[in-house]
């Protein structure tokens, strides 16, 4: 990936993080996106550390002007973007028959249409390369559904979608569009598990782990590759066969 630039939302911790690091070892310049500069800055230390390049672009994807200007600083030090990861994510879970319809907005604004919007802003410049890899991060329960999160599930199976019609519309200029599935990954939330609801969890993973944010990272850095260059409109489960 050596002369990419990869553009990673959510880069702030977690999934996005690794995303982030993964790309930087396989030689891609990295801009790190996120709403907190402060650990965006750390991510962009870690990176910088292994002599790779690093910028740090504040972004909220709930907010149109926001990724503009974001994708704007982005380009101008950079050039242009080759490899876009659209991981930031929200929640607002809870029953759809109380959930109040600003928690619907803010989930599908920031999921799905900030994805989106965000894409937009990369096309034209990878079609003019006619090179390009896109990269959505959705989830398992895009696929299997979950109760209480009718509008994150709702936003993640959007994403499989979008996916599968920006790969038909891309495919003729050399531009991939792919998903990464993640199942339950050890992150901050599953940090905050009682060990029963992790023994629940861990029941139904026939690899009877949790992921980690660098397996996800690890199925990102490959679709990102050019060993990858046959592969569009797919959907890679990274789950330990919770869902097949």
């Amino acid at each position: 990936m050596t002369n990419r630039t990869a553009f990673v939302t959510g880069a702030s911790r977690g999934i996005g993080r690794a995303c982030a690091i993964a790309l930087a070892d396989a030689g891609a310049r990295v801009v790190v996106a996120a709403r907190d500069a402060a650990k965006l800055e750390t991510v962009a230390e870690e990176i910088r550390a292994t002599s790779r390049e690093a910028f740090v672009v504040t972004l909220d994807l709930g907010n149109g002007d926001s990724i503009k200007e974001a994708f704007a600083k982005a380009s101008k030090e950079f050039g242009r973007i080759d490899i876009l990861v659209n991981n930031a994510g929200v929640t607002k879970d809870g029953l759809a028959v109380r959930m109040k319809r600003e928690d619907w907005n803010i989930v599908i604004d920031t999921n799905l249409t900030g994805a989106f919007l965000a894409t937009q802003q990369v096309l034209q410049g990878m079609m003019r390369e006619r090179w390009g890899r896109i990269i959505n991060i959705s989830s398992v329960v895009g696929e299997m559904g979950n109760p209480g999160q009718a509008n994150y599930v709702a936003s993640k199976a959007g994403l499989i979608g979008l996916t599968k019609s920006l790969a038909q519309e891309m495919s003729s200029r050399n531009i991939t569009v792919n998903a990464v599935a993640p199942g339950f990954i050890e992150t901050d939330m599953t940090a905050a598990l009682t060990e029963d609801q992790k023994n629940n969890m861990m029941a139904h993973i026939p690899l009877k782990r949790l992921g980690t944010a660098g397996d996800v990272a690890a199925a990102v850095r490959f679709l990102a590759s050019d060993e990858a260059s046959y592969i569009t409109g797919h959907v890679l489960d990274v789950n330990g066969g919770l869902y097949m």
